[in-house]
């Protein structure tokens, strides 16, 4: 007989975020970096979960303009092409 965990979910890997508390005014401008960083090592959805955020969300689109414009800024055009991407979705 096996036993099996409810909660290991296939045993993702679990990141810490760094995110404020849900009523800090930079909640929002976290969860976008948060969520770009995450999808850079393929973990949208553990970011999602942790920020209560889906990718593309509209109040963070600004947020992830500025994320983008630093990315181009400095050159990682990978952090650039995924803040494209979310502000398409």
């Amino acid at each position: 007989m096996a036993f099996l965990r409810d909660d290991a979910e296939g045993e993702m890997p679990r990141r810490h975020y760094g995110l404020p508390a849900r009523d800090d005014p930079d909640y929002d401008r976290v969860c976008a970096r948060a969520l770009l960083e995450a999808a850079r090592v393929d973990e949208t959805q553990l970011a999602e979960r942790a920020t209560g955020y889906y990718w593309g969300e509209p109040c963070l689109r600004p947020h992830v303009e500025v994320i983008r414009l630093e990315a181009e800024a400095a050159n990682d055009e990978r952090l650039e092409q995924l803040a494209r991407r979310f502000q398409r979705t």
